[in-house]
């Protein structure tokens, strides 16, 4: 055989043995999250995502997960890391980045939203937020159930008893309702909060009952108080944007309706896990789970009222309809 011959028959199979080879290597996308590596989420919502992305796939695609921050364990950044392309995939609260999202946090406001139906309704009514993310593609967001106060070492019954607390509260609406109570609120991300707690940083925490055992909270809590509005938060899967365009047709297509159906299964974590971190607290010694009755709980709800509209009116005043979305939600 001539060398030329010979040549170009090796670099004809390189080539061939090169598609077939590209053919057969997936592509990896990488989850960045924050949570600890032992949260339910790593099992029960990431694990779920990334078989159903392989399935839908073929195995075209796979998702990696990097819990505990391997990518970065500020939590306030991970709407970065996704525009930035840091991972392809990050799970983050919107109410660390208030001002970036001000449509999306009035899921947030007292009383707009139930519980056992707030992902849902953000579901059929996610034409009003979809633009806040345009910069990044919305992969999938839900709700946490309500949020309860967790107490260091003082019960709370009324305004009165909350007045002067200093309570960390996850974002600016949240805030603005513990204001309202007479409380102090302190912004301070989730994997903070234990050592707050511990030393008397700050007095309570605002957030849903899954903490109890999530983020240890019952070690450092002597009470949990509910009954009243608090908020509910939204949680998101943000997508770098160039990865999803970066996907097929039928590719986006199974990304569009995996990212619902993870939505419903991560909401049923979050409640099941509320319901679990409610029995733990109330089965240990020492702890007290407090239920304001309706007329203690009214007390709150009263003085929180004035929070939707406030909020309503700045977001008005910048050109957004926010009392078109808040109507919307709530029916």
């Amino acid at each position: 055989m001539k060398f030329g011959t010979h040549f170009g028959s090796l670099v004809a199979g390189a080539a061939a043995l090169a598609c077939l080879s590209g053919a057969a290597v997936a592509k990896e996308l990488k989850l960045a999250d924050f949570l600890p590596p032992k949260h339910p989420y790593q099992e029960q919502v990431y694990g779920v995502l990334a078989d159903k992305v392989a399935e839908a796939t073929i195995g075209e695609i796979t998702i990696k997960t990097f819990p505990g921050g391997a990518l970065g364990g500020n939590p306030v950044e991970q709407y970065d890391r996704a525009l930035n392309g840091v991972a392809d995939i990050t799970f983050g609260l919107p109410g660390y980045t208030a001002s970036k999202f001000p449509m999306t946090l009035m899921v947030e406001l007292p009383g707009v939203l139930q519980e056992d139906t707030a992902t849902d309704r953000i579901w059929e009514t996610i034409d009003h937020i979809r633009d806040e993310h345009k910069r990044v593609h919305l992969f999938s967001i839900w709700t946490n159930a309500e949020n309860v106060l967790y107490s260091r070492d003082k019960p709370v019954r009324s305004l009165a008893d909350v007045k002067g607390m200093k309570i960390r509260v996850p974002s600016r609406n949240a805030g603005l309702v513990v204001e309202s109570w007479g409380a102090v609120p302190i912004s301070m991300p989730v994997p903070e909060i234990y050592n707050a707690m511990q030393t008397g940083v700050i007095d309570g925490v605002l957030i849903d009952s899954t903490a109890t055992y999530a983020f240890r909270l019952a070690e450092v809590s002597d009470y949990v108080i509910t009954g009243m509005h608090a908020s509910i938060s939204p949680l998101v899967l943000y997508m770098n944007r160039d990865t999803y365009r970066g996907l097929s047709d039928d590719q986006r297509a199974a990304f569009d309706r995996i990212g619902r159906e993870i939505a419903t299964i991560a909401n049923q974590v979050q409640l099941a896990g509320t319901a679990r971190g409610e029995q733990m607290f109330k089965e240990m010694d020492g702890k007290e789970w407090i239920e304001l009755t309706p007329e203690q709980a009214a007390e709150f709800n009263t003085a929180a009222a004035s929070v939707v509209e406030q909020v309503a009116a700045e977001a008005e005043a910048k050109g957004l309809p926010a009392r078109a979305y808040i109507d919307a939600l709530a029916h």
